[in-house]
């Protein structure tokens, strides 16, 4: 039996080591059975299996000072693992508050990388390196590893270090030194990525530096290579803990594994279900096969809910259990029924935006039959980052204060406000200050000096930077490679410009152009880091919002005023983030839009990982729901625009799977009628889909242009697209002719966008309307 009996432990021990064992622990009294068994099972393997806001830091943080108050361990022989700091600092605090004293005492506790530091310090000259070595930030790594590029003679525009860092950091996860690399992985980096590792381990040890990922990669390394030291430390750390176990990596897990090989105390706290992180190393396997890593350990469910609803608690569950891999575990709590989760459907994004923040509102006031919500109460979690930017624009519109968590305003964001940049340039060549935020992004060899000689040019000849740069062209002051790149990026300025109010040109059609033929967006496609996809979005999100208004003039005045509004900023805000930043946190609202296949779950996630991809995106999912304390509100949308034309959206797969007993659908039928009504039955998401559309302005503004119902056959549902006019009359494999990049192939088509591989300009995507059939050309 694992449960730690007094008599059996101290048999034959000390007096005082008796006495302390009987003492009183009033800290237990506030625990539940299950809490209270986790935290009195001191030997052997546990697994604290801790659903979603059943208390686990409190039973965790209750082991260590059971541990220390029966004797068993004192402050210096446990090791206690946390990802974060601020989940150290807070197991630190509570630990303090049940000592009554502070906690400061205990020097293994941390994160990951912070125990890792103290530990490669006292033994760096066992991986070459001395004790004084140097934490490399992210700039300096980069650094370091373009000079390794570029010495290679490798073309970084293609193979950019950035992407060599990622790969470099997915196999340190992995416990991947050079010298144990697999052989799969010869052909990461163009076949260059293992030799270019290997020198850029050697030139680490020459400057007496480390990056993040050799933090824990040396540890385990030298555990691996010198049993005494190993040894030593599995001596000293007689009781390990390990909070969100579900978020180990490989190096992680294989580093606890040596640590516990010998007492095999270890109890590690985790959610197999709260698992998403797998696109940073995260191995949901770890904490799934614990009990053949540790046979005979004790799995401990907390199951007791202390932070949502019934019918909010049954919700998750039902769309949890269609995931394969889990331990399982059935979440219940003591609290009142309360709301049903809420479910609606939304003619488009635009009107989803617009249905939440009247909602908002509403609920402030109170009018909904429910208590009022402060915002400071309420919070919209998104899957993607992109998504946020209707959100945004709507409350900045009504003067609704938010606040956005885990990252910038759309406004604010890198790639948007370069792309602005190049917008306000294109509108107004005066404008300086965008000038010099792009002359150089993408990278066209404009260094320091030759921007100090544009400067200088433009000052003397009293005129803005755009014309200074063109007179020192003409002047022949800049020549080679950065000269014909500025040439071509002024002249793209100029005939941008006089496309600005052309009847021929949409301001949308403008502003794609303007991104495509600057290079911008293709900088962000050659990009292979992990945040380059998201970019991509927000710039498709940034073209998408400028439907709302007639020329980009207008645009760019409506985004200066509203950035310019900090209405509510001392007070309280509602609540806007990404499902990924969410994981942690509660709100007693939570409002979760975009419930839509191909957007939730991520058409990418499950293109790129299948069933594994699909059962993450499930466990997402799942992490939003049990988020919410009191009001559950899912909604999705029938369109929405993509690559500037709208498509239909079926409703996200994760919706049929709520129990139906605990949702309630907030509109009548109308939207998905026909065969898919009739196909999918009385479920959920048909019923709620239906959106009340006939009524809506959607509706009404498709039938003004004399559009057509939509999604009337099941077989087109997802992708049809709904404007006639924007389908293209051109095939794929026709020839065809462009007035700037000449004579092509189309290789692709979407809706009225045509990829073409053109013979000398490369592969590019342009509107139909400016492409000529080649056959047709009198030369």
């Amino acid at each position: 039996m694992n449960r730690f009996d007094e008599s059996d432990a101290f048999e034959g021990a000390s007096l005082s080591a008796r006495a302390m064992a009987a003492r009183p622990a009033p800290y237990l009294d506030d625990l539940n059975p299950e809490q209270r068994r986790a935290a009195e099972t001191l030997d052997g393997p546990v697994l604290m299996l801790a659903g979603a806001g059943t208390g686990k830091t409190k039973a965790l943080t209750t082991r260590i000072v059971h541990l220390m108050n029966t004797g068993r361990a004192g402050p210096g022989d446990i090791l206690a693992v946390t990802f974060t700091n601020k989940a150290a600092r807070e197991m630190k605090e509570r630990v303090g508050r049940l000592l009554g004293q502070p906690a400061e005492g205990m020097p293994w506790l941390g994160t990951f990388h912070s125990i890792c530091v103290k530990l490669l310090r006292r033994h760096a000259e066992l991986v070459d390196l001395k004790s004084n070595f140097t934490i490399l930030d992210t700039d300096d790594q980069l650094r370091l590893l373009k000079q390794l590029v570029q010495a290679s003679g490798i073309d970084d525009k293609r193979w950019p270090a950035r992407m060599l860092a990622g790969i470099i950091d997915q196999w340190k996860n992995r416990a991947w030194t050079p010298d144990n690399l697999p052989a799969s992985e010869g052909s990461a980096y163009d076949g260059k990525g293992p030799a270019l590792y290997r020198q850029y381990q050697t030139r680490l040890r020459e400057l007496n530096a480390v990056d993040f990922g050799d933090l824990l990669l040396h540890v385990v390394t030298i555990f691996q290579k010198h049993d005494d030291v190993l040894r030593q430390y599995q001596r000293w750390f007689r009781y390990i803990l390990v909070d969100e176990y579900q978020d180990t990596n490989v190096a992680q897990y294989l580093w606890l594994r040596l640590l516990a090989g010998g007492h095999k105390n270890i109890c590690c706290v985790g959610d197999d279900d709260q698992s998403i992180y797998g696109w940073r190393g995260a191995e949901v396997g770890n904490i799934l096969r614990f009990e053949k890593d540790f046979p005979g350990a004790a799995v401990i469910r907390l199951e007791q809910n202390y932070r949502s609803t019934p019918h909010i608690l049954a919700a998750a569950s039902g769309v949890i259990a269609g995931n394969r891999d889990r331990l399982g575990k059935e979440l219940w709590t003591e609290a009142k029924e309360g709301e049903k989760v809420r479910l609606i459907g939304h003619w488009d994004g635009e009107e989803e935006a617009r249905w939440i923040g009247e909602e908002v509102e509403s609920m402030r006031r109170g009018t909904r039959g429910m208590r009022p919500y402060s915002l400071d109460e309420m919070a919209i979690l998104v899957r993607a980052s992109h998504q946020m930017r209707a959100f945004e624009d709507r409350f900045l519109t009504i003067g609704l204060a938010y606040r956005v968590i885990g990252g910038p305003r759309f406004y604010e964001r890198l790639e948007i406000r370069d792309a602005m940049a190049y917008f306000r340039l294109v509108v107004s060549p005066a404008d300086d200050l965008a000038f010099e935020r792009i002359v150089n992004t993408p990278k066209r060899g404009l260094g320091d000096k030759a921007q100090q000689k544009i400067q200088v040019t433009a000052r003397q000849n009293g005129v803005p930077l755009v014309e200074g740069a063109r007179i020192l062209l003409e002047d022949k002051g800049i020549t080679g490679k950065g000269a014909a790149e500025l040439r071509r990026f002024i002249d793209g300025l100029a005939r941008w410009g006089r496309m600005v109010g052309d009847a021929e040109f949409s301001h949308i059609e403008l502003a794609e152009m303007i991104l495509d033929e600057s290079g911008y967006t293709e900088m962000w496609q050659l990009d292979k880091t992990p945040e380059a996809p998201g970019r991509l979005e927000n710039l498709k999100e940034l073209v998408k919002a400028l439907e709302g208004f007639e020329n980009l003039q207008g645009f760019l005045e409506h985004v200066s005023l509203i950035m310019d509004n900090e209405a509510g900023e001392d007070g309280e805000k509602i609540t806007l983030m990404t499902l990924h930043a969410a994981k942690g946190l509660e709100f007693p609202a939570v409002f979760l839009p975009g419930w839509e296949d191909g957007l939730f779950p991520s058409q990418r996630s499950m293109d790129e990982s299948g069933v594994r991809g699909l059962e993450e995106e499930r466990r997402l999912a799942y992490v939003g729901i049990t988020r919410a304390e009191e009001v559950c509100t899912i909604s999705f949308a029938g369109n929405r625009r993509v690559y500037g034309q709208w498509q239909s959206q079926m409703p996200s797969r994760f919706i049929d799977e709520l129990p139906e007993a605990h949702v309630e659908v907030l509109t009548p039928p109308g939207l998905y009628g026909g065969a898919y009504g009739a196909a999918a039955g009385s479920g959920i998401e048909s019923r709620a889909a239906e959106a009340n559309v006939y009524n809506s302005p959607g509706w009404r503004r498709l039938q003004a242009r004399g559009g057509e119902r939509p999604m009337s056959q099941p077989s087109e549902a997802r992708h049809r697209v709904i404007e006639a006019e924007a389908i293209s009359a051109h095939t794929v494999g026709e020839r065809v002719f462009h007035q700037k990049f000449g004579y092509g192939a189309i290789i692709g088509i979407e809706g009225d966008k045509l990829e073409i591989a053109f013979d000398k300009a490369g592969t590019k995507k342009v509107v139909a309307r400016f492409i000529t059939g080649a056959d047709d050309m009198p030369f």
